[in-house]
């Protein structure tokens, strides 16, 4: 049993060498939509969805991060752009600055609490 991203794991599943036993994400994956998500599968509330995204420096002029917001939200939504990436096992999510920011403190204090929860340490 391992966790893997769809990027490396997707191929491995469709050619059979794979089976995949459940989805880390709350949707099912276009790529495999007869792979139950986690909760279908007897675990409620699990999400590991990795994700990507751009930010910019503290202090960023509004007018700038409102620009790159628009430009970037424009390319994910170009049919060829997001094909591309949906290709590769990756869903492009445009969102507003402020909805980022909102989902990378919601990350930030889930993941945060996991690690105290278990007492993770940084080996040095």
């Amino acid at each position: 049993m391992g966790f893997m991203t769809s990027l490396s794991s997707v191929p491995y599943f469709t050619s059979g060498k794979l089976r995949a036993l459940a989805v880390a994400a709350p949707q099912r994956l276009p790529q495999l939509p007869d792979v139950p998500t986690a909760a279908e599968a007897g675990l409620p509330g699990y999400d590991s969805t990795g994700w990507f995204g751009v930010v910019a420096p503290a202090g960023t002029p509004p007018a700038i991060v409102q620009r790159l917001s628009a430009e970037i939200s424009a390319a994910l939504n170009d049919e060829h752009i997001a094909a591309a990436m949906r290709n590769l096992g990756v869903e492009p999510a445009p969102s507003k600055p402020e909805v980022f920011e909102a989902y990378i403190r919601s990350e930030t204090q889930k993941w945060g609490k996991v690690i105290r929860q278990a007492s993770i340490r940084i080996d040095q």
